[in-house]
């Protein structure tokens, strides 16, 4: 398999896994803007030449858009390899450069969240304990951050106390989400005017900087939706999926 850096010199040609699609697509040239953004904060996205979800993306953590205390190491938004490309050790692939790239970055080591059992956008614990990665924090909902240190001396990362008990005082259904996840663009507006639609009370919360991601009330700032002040759940909805969930 042969991989290929996706920068500002190359975005608009390349297709980016997580949403494939033409450029005049909400959903691409959302994200697309986000990673523009980033590149300069050191983002890094590396993907499979072929068409599909084969890619990781990585961030130093000082620059990461999650509120965790993780100075010197490398934080991973991103690693998904599905479909046809599971199977073939690129995950594997992937992981290793970026553990090559942060090592020679001077970085200590990587942090990446998961939980207790897998949960949908989120790293598969089982894959990340085999890796050598282990929990070093855990918020009140479930959601971990694991950790691989390159030495044995390096301070374990942890959640911001603003994370680590995730509550809002707001009633109603609220979401905090990021352009990160490029599907956002796309349903977000879904949901709000679903919600306007039955009269339920509804606030999506768009984190714009890094410096609000970096205090959010959440673990997890790509999709975060909170009901009544408690947190729910990180699974981005569509119409269908909001719509049962509000049924129930």
């Amino acid at each position: 398999m042969d991989y290929i850096k996706v920068t500002n010199n190359n975005i608009e040609k390349e297709h980016i896994c997580c949403a494939i699609s033409n450029n005049n697509d909400i959903q691409v040239s959302s994200k697309k803007a986000w990673l523009k953004d980033r590149f300069n904060d050191g983002l890094v996205f590396l993907k499979s030449t072929e068409r599909g979800k084969c890619f990781i993306e990585y961030i130093p953590a000082e620059n990461a858009w999650n509120p965790i205390v993780a100075d010197g190491y490398m934080y991973i938004d991103c690693l998904w390899v599905a479909g046809s490309f599971k199977g073939h050790g690129y995950s594997t692939d992937l992981l290793n450069a970026c553990i090559e790239d942060s090592k020679s970055k001077g970085k200590v080591g990587l942090c990446i969240l998961s939980s207790t059992k897998k949960k949908p956008f989120l790293a598969d614990p089982k894959y990340l304990k085999y890796k050598g990665f282990t929990v070093c924090d855990e918020a009140d909902n479930g959601i971990q951050l694991w950790y691989l240190p390159f030495s044995e001396n390096a301070t374990k990362p942890e959640f911001k106390e603003c994370a680590k008990h995730p509550h809002i005082e707001e009633k109603g259904y609220v979401l905090y989400y990021t352009n990160q996840c490029p599907f956002n663009a796309k349903y977000v507006p879904v949901l709000e005017e679903i919600a306007k639609e039955r009269n339920i009370q509804f606030k999506a919360i768009k984190l714009e900087t890094k410096e609000d991601a970096q205090n959010a009330p959440t673990p997890i700032t790509t999709y975060a939706m909170f009901v009544d002040g408690d947190y729910l759940t990180n699974e981005q909805m569509n119409d269908k999926r909001f719509i049962k969930l509000l049924e129930k």
